[in-house]
């Protein structure tokens, strides 16, 4: 036989093999459209979660209160965008959820009227409903430090996504509404839109873990490799998606935001390494500021930080 003839005999043999079964795993994000968020989605669309023999489905939340529901009953196999502080307190109480690896490092929120608004900052916000998205949410941290900062009595009201929420803000239902770029950004530059304040003002944000990554235990004890090829694809995601022009215009598509709204975004508000899986920054200041704002007991101790990030990100 030659070696040609016998080359073709063994394409055909493994073209006639079943396909490789890929491992289902399913993703639960709050803020469908957001930059930091929308690896999930891009991984799925690029084919780079294919590649690395995920069928991934994404399931997208109202925010990360729900995303924790979702992850603590095992109705998903990652949460993405807890605030640290609503994990830590979960886990506390028994939640069987562990974070796995950084979401988002450091400010990206902003809170904002209709043009017309009287408001011009929070010092105009007494007695105000100022939107959050989920308790325990950052969006939620964040608010009560900008009224401590401000020393103003603001009335925290939970309005769900930025979608939900700026259909409640121009329908009058809430004064001031929050949202995580690029949504609104647009709105924004067109005048229709005023912000009023950005987490960034806070000076203990600046280089804090703000949103994290959670698995239920039982998916890091039983699915080791899926977690672990998880991480390789969503980290190869990010590469792609600060690299590739291709990921922007994925990204235009997926969130309805235009190219130059998307690449200013990118630029200004999401720098890679705030991206980066093993980041983990401002664990003292974040655990101070769940005491102060009675989500945690006390700070966690050395042992139960030790067993609380004992599955992150390396």
């Amino acid at each position: 036989m030659s070696k040609a003839r016998a080359a073709l005999i063994f394409a055909l043999a493994l073209a006639a093999l079943p396909a490789q079964a890929k491992d289902a795993i399913k993703i639960a994000a709050g803020a469908r459209g957001n930059w930091e968020t929308a690896a999930a989605e891009m991984g799925v669309v690029s084919g780079i979660f294919d590649k690395h023999g995920l069928q991934a489905e994404v399931l997208w939340t109202q925010g990360s209160g729900e995303t924790l529901q979702a992850t603590a009953a095992g109705s998903a196999d990652v949460g993405i965008g807890l605030g640290l502080a609503a994990a830590m307190s979960a886990w506390l109480k028994g939640a069987p959820i562990l974070p796995i690896a950084n979401a988002s490092t450091g400010p990206d929120l902003y809170w904002y009227v209709p043009a017309a608004s009287p408001i011009a900052s929070l010092k105009d916000a007494a007695g105000k409903t100022m939107a959050y998205s989920t308790t325990g949410s950052s969006s939620y941290m964040a608010l009560i430090a900008l009224g401590k900062l401000y020393n103003v009595n603001v009335k925290p009201t939970g309005t769900g996504n930025p979608a939900a929420t700026l259909a409640q803000v121009m329908s009058g239902q809430v004064d001031i509404g929050w949202a995580g770029p690029p949504f609104g950004i647009d709105q924004v530059e067109a005048g229709k839109l005023r912000i009023v304040a950005r987490e960034e003002e806070l000076p203990d944000f600046q280089n804090q873990t703000a949103r994290i990554m959670v698995s239920p235990v039982s998916f890091i004890r039983n699915r080791p490799q899926v977690l672990s090829a998880f991480r390789a694809a969503y980290a190869e995601t990010i590469e792609w998606m600060y690299a590739s022009p291709d990921a922007m215009k994925a990204y235009t598509a997926f969130s309805g935001i235009s190219p130059d709204v998307t690449k200013r975004v990118r630029e200004e508000f999401f720098p890679k390494k705030a991206l980066e899986l093993n980041r983990l920054a401002g664990v003292n200041e974040g655990m101070r500021d769940a005491v102060e704002m009675k989500f945690l007991p006390a700070p966690l101790t050395k042992e139960q930080q030790d067993a609380f990030f004992a599955s992150y990100a390396r």
